[in-house]
């Protein structure tokens, strides 16, 4: 200790070197970065052990924010208010935490960066999964510390029933480091947790794909979409690693040939008023000239930021521009550094879990030993009660005969042999415990305990069942908070930074028109019955009628087959719509067809899985089935479906599933039924087989399916509802 008055010299680049150390040292262990076993920040912890010491739990009366505030920083965290309740309003939002740990009533913000309330205003309590956090706090389950003025104790970490670092992810910038936890989803994380468990003792044989089995990606609490698994998968093996995140939208028809474009969801972190405003400064700027309007139409129900384009306005180049300008898609750097043990250290996937089930262990650990010895001191305690009861008259004999409860004390433990607590517990006995009822819930309370004692001691002697204690637990996590995933992972890579047209192509239930002519068109579904009293939907030229009319889904592949036996793809969304082209427009506009080349059948496919075969019929008699997987991916151009006879026809496809009959009927009225299977299955250019047998100069006039009762009824309810099709 330096006496005042005197002059000590020191090295300046010494004192500064150990001054900024102290000082990098306290703002990385003490306020930036989280524990690995809580997940929690030293502020948030205070707080939310200082909001449970209040008794503010989910089912209780709300409490002034102020009042919280004021606690928090009388009792454990001397700094500013406003450093308080900025962290207490954080753990509140729901679109900041996946799950919040308060429950907030009040302004507490809003996505579009709103501030919150004055803590005067506002009103707080904890919310159920936060009451988690600190279940078994007051069972010595972890280790307490002097607060700043050596006046209380504070926890050093919260028992955390919860995996909380995964769970909400974390985000602090300390000094020379910086810590990006994304949030995930509580279901996947305690199924990996559950699987790791499970191999405890072969932990070094797991590896980040077994993981990813359970815990696909990040799941952001503002949803939107996660572009390919080579980030993902990057982050969990190493700690660090780059997301990219695009926000979900789709096109609408807006009428008069116009669209629009509705966003529904946003990245995480991006601020929805800012948003609006980079577009509003892109149009103004000319950096993009087909917006007419932009609105933000959300409410209670949901997010929708309407962009209106002008007439005639293609949506796909405005998506891709606003996608390179605007934070609509964004890139979120995980970079997973906690602190271990007080030091800071970046986990991979694996080892955080492997952390949080080890610190579990040690508090499950803690927990038994504490509950056993109060199980062993209650037992006691009716041990000496029991004996007591046993020798009631003696014992109040004794306790007459006595001068004061002290001699009374010896002489009980001088002759039945109990130790001083013992005889005490029989000195405060109530005279209604001598009742034979009351004695009965004695001798059952000790059976209890002693069983008790029994479980708890065999836990201790085997750690595998505390493992065991542990999954149990989160099981009952996932039951009572378990969630379905907010954040769509798409299969496309980072590289994919535009969007594809279907991309853009809201699900909707359409009818599609093919005439005679050649003229095809969509119309809504939802149009069709509107006009169910008798005026026309689709639109046909003079001396032209409708030869195809089947529903289908926006995002559908149509499949047309024609009489030269070949099939060409089409999707469903670049069907014209009749609001812009009310008759339609040529099918060859779409498909590249060669002379006397003309449609004779086609199927919409939802996606290739949706039926087992592609079932096609000639008009000589032929028919063959064919995967409908080889069907996937054909060239617009169009490639043969069927190998044909000279002089035959391609006349008829129709999806099938293996199960059902088919039926043949010709021109001269014959008819020819069979089972599916009957036909053999061949491939994409094979010529088929023959069908039925025709008389000279028969043909066939139609080939149609039949299903199982079963599968009839199933798909009849799909037609009603829009969602499948009896195709032509």
């Amino acid at each position: 200790m330096v006496e005042i008055g005197t002059v000590k010299l020191v090295e300046i680049e010494q004192e500064m070197k150990s001054a900024y150390l102290d000082y990098a040292m306290s703002v990385i262990t003490a306020r930036a970065l989280p524990d690995v076993r809580d997940g929690l920040k030293p502020v948030q912890r205070r707080i939310l052990y200082a909001m449970g010491e209040m008794g503010l739990r989910y089912n209780t009366a709300y409490k002034k924010c102020a009042r919280i505030v004021g606690d928090v920083l009388g009792r454990y965290h001397p700094h500013g208010d406003q450093a308080v309740y900025d962290t207490l309003v954080r753990m509140a939002q729901d679109f900041t935490m996946r799950y919040p740990l308060i429950d907030g009533q009040g302004n507490f913000g809003s996505i579009d960066d709103d501030p919150a309330a004055a803590m005067r205003y506002t009103e707080a309590r904890l919310s159920e999964i936060a009451e988690e956090m600190l279940l078994d706090i007051d069972r010595n389950t972890v280790d307490f510390k002097e607060n700043f003025d050596g006046t209380m104790q504070e926890p050093t970490v919260l028992p955390a029933k919860v995996p909380n670092l995964l769970l909400n992810g974390t985000a602090g910038i300390a000094v020379g480091m910086a810590t990006n936890i994304p949030p995930h989803n509580l279901n996947e994380v305690i199924d990996a947790t559950h699987y790791l468990i499970d191999r405890w003792d072969k932990i070094d044989d797991v590896d980040v794909e077994d993981l990813m089995r359970f815990i696909s990606g990040p799941d952001f609490p503002t949803a939107g979409i996660i572009l390919g698994s080579d980030g993902i998968k990057e982050a969990y093996a190493t700690g660090k690693g780059r997301i990219v995140v695009r926000g979900k939208l789709h096109t609408e028809e807006a009428g008069g040939g116009r669209a629009r474009i509705v966003i529904t969801e946003l990245p995480y972190q991006v601020n929805k008023s800012a948003l609006i405003e980079r577009i509003a400064d892109l149009v103004r700027d000319r950096r993009i000239e087909d917006i007419g309007d932009l609105r933000d139409e959300s409410d209670r129900q949901g997010m929708s930021i309407v962009i209106e384009l002008k007439r005639g306005a293609d949506a796909k180049p405005v998506i891709n521009q606003l996608l390179k300008y605007t934070p609509l898609q964004s890139g979120f750097t995980v970079n997973m550094l906690a602190l271990v043990e007080g030091e800071p250290r970046v986990l991979s996937l694996k080892k955080m879990l492997q952390l949080y089930v080890q610190h579990r262990q040690i508090v499950i650990t803690r927990r038994t030993q504490y509950d056993l010895e109060k199980a062993k001191a209650r037992a006691h305690i009716l041990e000496g009660l029991k004996i007591a009861l046993d020798y009631l008259d003696e014992v109040i004999k004794t306790i007459r005969q006595s001068p004061d409860a002290e001699t009374a004390k010896e002489r009980l433990m001088k002759r039945f042999k109990l130790d001083d607590i013992q005889a005490q517990a029989i000195l405060d006995m109530q005279l209604r415990r001598l009742a034979a009822l009351e004695r009965k819930k004695i001798e059952d309370e000790l059976a209890e305990v002693r069983k008790a004692i029994k479980y708890l001691e065999d836990l201790l002697k085997h750690p595998k069942k505390i493992l065991g204690v542990i999954q149990e637990e989160l099981a009952d996590l996932k039951k009572r908070f378990g969630d379905t995933r907010r954040t769509h992972i798409s299969e496309g890579g980072e590289e994919t930074t535009e969007f594809k047209e279907e991309d853009l192509v809201q699900e909707q239930a359409v009818l599609i028109s093919v005439t005679q002519r050649g003229y095809i068109s969509r119309v809504p579904l939802t149009s069709v019955r509107r006009t169910a009293t008798g005026s026309k939907s689709v639109q046909t030229r003079e001396e032209d009628a409708v030869q195809y009319l089947f529903p289908a889904n926006s995002r559908d592949t149509l499949l047309f087959f024609t009489n030269c036996g070949k099939v060409y793809p089409l999707r469903a969304h670049q069907v014209p719509d009749v609001e812009r082209q009310p008759r339609g427009l040529p099918l060859n506009n779409f498909l590249s067809f060669e002379a006397n080349e003309r449609v004779t059948s086609a199927v919409a496919v939802p996606d290739f899985s949706a039926a087992e075969f592609l079932t096609m019929a000639t008009a000589g008699g032929r028919i063959k089935r064919t995967p409908l997987a080889e069907f996937d991916g054909i060239r617009a151009s169009g490639v043969a479906a069927l190998n044909l006879n000279e002089g035959d026809e391609l006349g008829w496809a129709r999806l099938t599933h293996g199960d059902g009959e088919l039926m043949f009927a010709t021109e001269q009225g014959q008819a020819l039924r069979f089972k599916e299977e009957d036909v053999p299955v061949q491939g994409r250019v094979a010529g088929g087989v023959y069908g039925i047998k025709l008389n000279e100069g028969d043909k066939v006039a139609s080939m149609v399916r039949w299903m199982p009762c079963s599968r009839m009824a199933f798909c009849s309810s799909l037609r009603q509802k829009g969602l499948a099709s009896e195709h032509p």
